[in-house]
């Protein structure tokens, strides 16, 4: 609970992008023990907002104010590692431009939270996944020891156990706290107090973000009964000035004024409201009621078993949310499922015409310096398929948001948020009975989460859908198939809610993704790394790195409509490449962290 005393305020503030007002008059204050939510529509100005506090962003009018002495910490939704040579050196650097939180972490508190995050402190930034790189940002946050903390997106990447113990570990946080996040269940575990950054203001509910959603009716309910009132007075008004100004011009220039006054208030009662997007999928050809059956899978990577006597059954409407740590396999239980990695053992059975379309979690299908407008017509034109009729590129576009002025930008331009909506537009774009979506709700806003979600709801095919946000597999999933560890797999009907219930998976996921350390070496045993292993690490990291750019590259030609058509041995040849480019993916990665808990051994 807060203890009342103020930490920083924001007063009054306003701020324009160019010509476009951004906010108006926005206030907000954080107090010590408080863990407040900041909620708003996509563009609405939240990370801006937060970046202003942050003391990075100045804005046109209004102030900021912080308690003395008083420190900060900011956890940025995209990292920047740029000119650190180790994890060490950032999670040491300031984040916050703010006077009072300028000096570097101490080096022996950085050490600890990058090792409580899972991260070693002496490896160099370059190729960190989401996760790491995610986790690095909370470390750094973290070691700053601050006063207060403010985390934009901090759940991105992270699997349903890092998530619970950012849960506890902000629960145990005293002091203040605000919070950007698309991730529904973590903002009800964790927030004390919701703000809304609504049409460029700021409303404030004494209550956590689980209140939220009766209260923003009530508001919405409020703001629609004074905007009729209003209405109605507006309209006297106008006849009034219809049937009498013109003949007593001077002495009504006052009620001139009013009447300017309240259509000045209209529009800003009517504008600024964001759009929502209007995300459709059509299902292919009838795929048959039984999609995909599993009969006793197996799949091990070296030492390292991933699935073991699995089967399932999966039919036509089924909306299946695939769960567990990462690392734990959940991709390649996805490529078995499609027959694009053969098993071990046991075998998979497909129904008949199936069409599948693939939202892979790097967002492969994007190439990085295509335009959007390159994107979504790669035949070039003006025109889109979708769902087999053409359409014109920038009214496709608009459905996902993307105003006309950002067609010509290079898709390396877009934010994590853009990406992911125009990786959906691409997918959904094409017909299909089977919708495979890995990690989707990475960088999505709530709005544009509750329209796939309702997109999801309807669609007749098979769902596929890895994902860490509880409460969207709550609101979509049919049945969940969840890792337990040591390559068992479990599934339950229902949602996550249902999952956990059953598996408790708090604590048997936990347990599944802390990897078997090797016994501590005997006297005249080694006590370090040998230069072999060493070497060997060196070799890996490069080999890692070349791996995934390939497997990226592979993917997007792969992606391509009409690249089998166009030569089908090279597609089949590519096809080929990038299954087996996978499986040393995997290997290559298993090596690496059977040498680093060597290391980790020799270390205790």
């Amino acid at each position: 609970m807060s203890d009342g005393a103020i930490l920083a305020q924001i007063k009054g503030a306003r701020l324009s992008l160019g010509a476009t007002p951004l906010l108006d008059d926005a206030t907000l204050t954080l107090a010590r023990g408080e863990r407040a939510c900041l909620v708003g529509a996509n563009g609405a100005g939240k990370s801006t907002l937060m970046r202003m506090l942050a003391g990075l962003v100045e804005p046109d009018a209004g102030e900021i104010v912080y308690a003395a002495g008083a420190t900060l910490a900011y956890a940025a939704q995209a990292p920047d590692f740029s000119g650190f040579a180790t994890l060490r050196d950032y999670a040491r650097a300031p984040s916050s431009a703010q006077r009072a939180s300028r000096a570097p972490a101490p080096a022996h508190r950085a050490e600890a939270e990058l090792c409580a995050f899972g991260l070693d402190p002496e490896r160099a930034p370059e190729g960190l996944s989401g996760s790491e790189g995610r986790r690095a940002s909370l470390a750094r946050a973290f070691a700053a020891d601050p006063d207060i903390l403010l985390l934009d997106e901090p759940t991105n990447h992270l699997d349903i156990p890092a998530i619970q113990a950012l849960e506890d570990r902000l629960a145990a946080f005293t002091g203040g706290a605000l919070i950007i996040s698309h991730d529904r269940r973590f903002l009800e575990r964790v927030s004390t107090t919701s703000y809304w950054l609504r049409r460029r203001r700021v409303l404030k509910h004494e209550r956590g973000f689980a209140a939220f959603d009766d209260w923003a009716e009530r508001v919405e309910a409020e703001e629609a009964r004074a905007l009729a009132k209003l209405e109605t007075h507006l309209a006297a008004e106008e006849h009034w000035l219809r049937r009498g100004v013109t003949a007593r011009r001077s002495r009504n220039e006052g009620r001139l004024r009013k009447l300017e006054a309240l259509r000045a208030e209209r529009r800003r009662r009517l504008g600024a409201a964001p759009g929502r997007a209007a995300i459709q999928a059509e299902s292919g050809a009838d795929s048959g009621r039984l999609v995909i059956e599993a009969k006793r899978l197996a799949k091990r990577f070296g030492a390292r078993m991933i699935v073991t006597d699995l089967s399932l059954r999966i039919m036509r409407g089924d909306r299946v949310g695939i769960v567990g740590p990462n690392g734990a396999g959940k991709t390649t239980l996805i490529e078995m499922l499609l027959g694009r990695l053969a098993p071990d053992a046991g075998a998979v059975r497909h129904g008949v015409r199936l069409e599948i379309a693939y939202i892979d979690q790097a967002r492969a299908l994007l190439d990085p310096n295509a335009t959007l407008w390159e994107t979504l017509a790669p035949q070039g034109g003006d025109q889109v398929l979708v769902h087999g009729r053409p359409r014109h590129v920038a009214g496709y576009a608009k459905d996902f948001l993307f105003p006309p002025e950002q067609l010509r930008q290079p898709i390396r331009a877009l934010s994590g948020g853009e990406r992911s909506r125009a990786a959906l537009a691409v997918a959904l774009a094409r017909r299909s009975n089977v919708l495979v979506l890995d990690e989707p709700t990475n960088d999505l806003d709530m709005e544009t989460l509750d329209a796939l979600a309702e997109m999801l709801a309807g669609y007749e095919g098979v769902a596929l859908i890895v994902s860490h946000d509880r409460a969207f597999l709550d609101g979509i999933a049919t049945q969940i198939v969840g890792a337990l560890g040591d390559g068992r797999w479990a599934e339950t009907p229902g949602g996550y809610a249902d999952f956990e219930r059953e598996h408790a998976p708090r604590a048997l996921v936990h347990a599944a993704r802390k990897p078997a350390a090797p016994a501590p070496p005997r006297r005249g045993e080694p006590r370090k790394l040998s230069y072999k292993d060493e070497h060997r690490q060196r070799e890996l990291d490069a080999a890692i790195g070349g791996l995934q750019r390939e497997i990226a590259a592979l993917e997007a030609q792969l992606a391509s409509p009409d690249a089998f058509a166009a030569d089908p041995a090279a597609y089949n040849a590519a096809a080929e490449r990038l299954d087996k480019a996978r499986r040393d993916l995997d290997a290559a990665e298993t090596e690496w962290l059977e040498i680093e808990d060597r290391r980790a051994a020799y270390s205790a």
